[in-house]
């Protein structure tokens, strides 16, 4: 019962939750900022032996978590984090959050005092398929990584993977280690090595402090 309950975890997972969980060692202490339903805390607990905690503002989402017997405090990460002492945890975790922060760098900063790794994901707005929709239909690009209109997007800035080597200099912050990725089908993804700011349309990427 408890591997089919770890195999369905794993299932319900996206493609690049499943990555980021496979960066994570096991018994670590994990802060997952913008966590929703609690999907990858729960895999982390269940598969890993990880000490979780999750920030989540959405109050639904919060009862989903807590339900689950997971430790979520509601609220927002931005007025949160300052809260959390320094080196609380070996992973704080972004995912598909950074481009809606208010303040990028203010939250990279945070999350390296509380943490000892960083860990990043987001879509990459100069992907191909981006280029071309921009080019040949005029709009603002509709996509699955980027799903919504101009309007009621919650996306306040874009950006590339080049543009977040350069903000790493600009910062600064250590990159350990990158994935460029497609998604494939399945909550799977396929990695991208050749031209990945062009061919790619997520990256993933731990980083540190320097």
């Amino acid at each position: 019962m408890a591997a089919e309950h770890r195999a369905e975890s794993a299932k319900d997972l996206r493609f690049d939750l499943r990555i980021v969980a496979s960066w994570i060692e096991p018994g670590s202490r994990v802060l997952d900022l913008g966590c929703a339903g609690g999907l990858l805390l729960r895999h982390l607990r269940d598969t890993k032996g990880v000490l979780g905690l999750g920030i989540e503002h959405d109050e639904d989402e919060v009862v989903s978590c807590i339900a689950q017997g997971l430790s979520v405090i509601h609220g927002d990460i931005n007025t949160e984090l300052p809260g959390f002492p320094d080196n609380a945890f070996d992973y704080v975790v972004v995912s598909q959050t950074l481009q809606q922060a208010y303040d990028p760098t203010i939250l990279i900063q945070q999350m390296l005092r509380v943490g000892r790794w960083g860990i990043v994901s987001f879509p990459n707005f100069c992907c191909l398929q981006i280029r071309l929709q921009m080019a040949f239909s005029g709009h603002v690009p509709v996509t699955p990584e980027l799903p919504y209109q101009w309007y009621n997007t919650p996306n306040i800035r874009v950006l590339s993977l080049d543009d977040f080597w350069a903000y790493s200099r600009a910062v600064p912050f250590a990159i350990r280690r990158s994935l460029a990725v497609n998604p494939s089908g399945e909550g799977k993804a396929r990695a991208v090595r050749f031209w990945p700011n062009l061919l790619a349309s997520y990256g993933i990427f731990m980083i540190t402090g320097v």
